[in-house]
């Protein structure tokens, strides 16, 4: 299994929350937002936040579960059920 993060921020500000919260995972910089707006965590053309959202993704590469409305605090329990 592979889990990867991404998020709209600096190699720097995503490097300092990352060590923050002691990730075991890799969290990758998507700041030309590609990732995002590709995935629906950003619309096209926005420089607004991005949305906080989840995807298991299965080994075929297809998207078996959408997580649209991640809580962060729920969103590790939510996860470990569905595997």
């Amino acid at each position: 299994m592979v889990i990867l993060g991404a998020s709209v921020d600096s190699r720097e500000a995503n490097a300092a929350f990352a060590e923050k919260y002691d990730f075991p995972f890799s969290l990758l910089c998507d700041t030309d937002r590609r990732l995002s707006v590709a995935y629906g965590a950003v619309e096209s053309g926005s420089s607004g936040t991005a949305r906080r959202i989840s995807y298991l993704i299965g080994a075929d590469g297809k998207i078996e579960v959408v997580w649209a409305q991640v809580k962060a605090a729920d969103h590790p329990a939510q996860v470990l059920a569905t595997l």
